[in-house]
């Protein structure tokens, strides 16, 4: 059986909060300081969700005081009494506003969310915000810019992002997307509300979809081609990553599909090309990872030249010292790799002797080397000629080397496991040169200091034909 279901957290108004602190005073006699820091502790041992509550203790000042308050009590002022469409000193009076919530709520917080958020979005922010949005003419870049901005950190949790979808929050985005595809600075405040809306949200995630998102992408990475939309990529790797725990089968490999089939995978391949000369190459190799979600995807990625611009970039991160750059390539590779086709095509043109390669520029770093372990265990799987190439490129000295080199470095500890398993399951040669060379120690060593290396260490050794593999 699974650990029981968490018990959702009690809400509370501010109103209720208020009152609770002034029976406190009144009825029990503390002074205000007290009465407060009671409320506090007595409603946290009951399970009482405080986030999004106004704290001050009676005397030094109110809710109202709040800045937060105050900035929401002007804008829904604004918003009940303006004409639409907002202009003139109005607009220039929202901007500022919203500059200061901005403010406000990027400033930093004692938690993961700023407590500003908190307050903010239990006091309508997000309906408020949508509601001015759809009132700002679409040319007007300042106002439109702080108001996505506003949005995409009002939208930091289910229920933020929930409200903004009956909100029409993703009609209103895309409306300002589409009517500014040739201005950098709104799209990247768009997209980061793209990003932030559809995290761990499958239903907005499909109303973007619905909206023809993915065209809309394609069309903005033709029009402004190694321009570092930084906001773009994240929102392809937050729309293609089942993240909503409330589904049991997420539609985001579809869209994942549909992505490669609108030509964003070859637009992001072609970004690869570029190397690291493009400040788009880190995102885009992770887009264009979430987007790899079947063979038929990989061998198209292979088809546009994908491989080889993977391994240039391999080869010129190792080249620049740039362990950035080799971490997320060597990641996209392993996903390519997961194509039998394409692991063939990785190996003929030289794929593990600059993998190996890779792993001596960064002989001091587990983190990069643990990624071509990984690349490694991929190529070998199922396929002798590729485990035997490998050892003959120094991939059993590696495995040797690091894990004597990082005992405590438990995920590459297991990558490297994972690696000699493929290695030795269906090449007895390899057995013998691994054991010959002392791999057996290392493995057990890994298997009794490092819980998640066991069922791999165990795996290993038993291919590895070693007595008491299981102990």
């Amino acid at each position: 059986m699974g650990p029981p279901p968490k018990t959702a957290a009690r809400a509370i108004s501010q109103e209720a909060f208020d009152e609770v602190v002034k029976e406190n005073i009144d009825d029990l006699g503390m002074d205000p300081t007290e009465a407060l820091q009671d409320a506090i502790e007595t409603l946290t041992l009951q399970g009482v969700d405080l986030s999004g509550i106004v704290t001050c203790v009676p005397g030094d000042g109110n809710v109202k005081d709040n800045p937060v308050i105050q900035s929401l009590d002007r804008l829904k002022q604004i918003d009940s009494e303006s004409e639409v469409p907002i202009g003139g000193e109005v607009l220039d009076e929202v901007v500022e506003l919203f500059n200061k919530l901005n403010e406000l709520c990027a400033a930093q917080g004692s938690g993961n969310v700023n407590a500003n958020v908190a307050i903010a979005t239990k006091n309508g922010a997000v309906e408020l915000v949508c509601s001015l949005c759809s009132k700002i003419v679409s040319g007007s870049e300042v106002a439109l810019v702080s108001s996505l901005n506003v949005v995409a950190l009002l939208l930091h949790d289910l229920h933020s992002t929930g409200t903004f979808q009956t909100c029409n929050g993703p009609q209103i985005v895309i409306r300002f997307l589409n009517d500014n595809k040739q201005n950098l600075y709104i799209l990247n405040s768009g997209f980061g509300v793209v990003a932030s809306a559809a995290t761990g949200n499958e239903i907005v995630k499909e109303s973007f979809m619905e909206l023809k998102v993915g065209e809309l992408i394609m069309e903005i990475m033709s029009i402004h081609k190694n321009m570092g939309i930084q906001s773009l990529y994240d929102a392809i790797r937050v729309l293609l990553t089942p993240d909503d725990n409330r589904v049991v089968a997420s539609q985001v490999y579809g869209y994942a599909r549909k992505f490669a089939k609108i030509g964003i995978a070859e637009a992001l391949v072609e970004s690869l090309h570029l190397g690291l000369s493009s400040p788009d190459l880190v995102s885009a190799c992770i887009s264009l990872k979430a987007i790899a979600v079947n063979d038929e995807i990989c061998k198209s990625i292979a088809e546009k030249g994908g491989i080889d611009a993977i391994l240039r970039c391999i080869d010129d991160s190792g080249e620049q010292g740039n362990k950035a750059v080799a971490k997320v390539c060597c990641s996209l590779l392993s996903k390519v790799a997961g194509s039998d086709a394409n692991k063939s095509a990785i190996v003929e043109t030289g794929g593990m002797d600059k993998l190996i390669k890779l792993s001596a520029r960064f002989s001091d770093d587990p983190s990069v080397i643990q990624e071509v372990m990984a690349i490694i265990s991929v190529l070998s799987l199922r396929s002798p000629e590729n485990a035997a190439r490998a050892i003959e490129a120094g991939a059993g000295d590696l495995a040797i080397r690091a894990m004597q080199k990082f005992p405590a470095a438990h995920q590459m500890q297991r990558n490297s496991c994972l690696m000699i398993r493929n290695l030795v399951a269906r090449n007895p040669e390899n057995r013998t040169i691994l054991l010959n060379n002392g791999i057996e120690k290392y493995i057990r060593k890994a298997k009794q200091t490092h819980g998640n290396c066991k069922e791999a260490a165990t795996d290993a050794l038993r291919d590895l034909g070693v007595d008491g593999y299981n102990l």
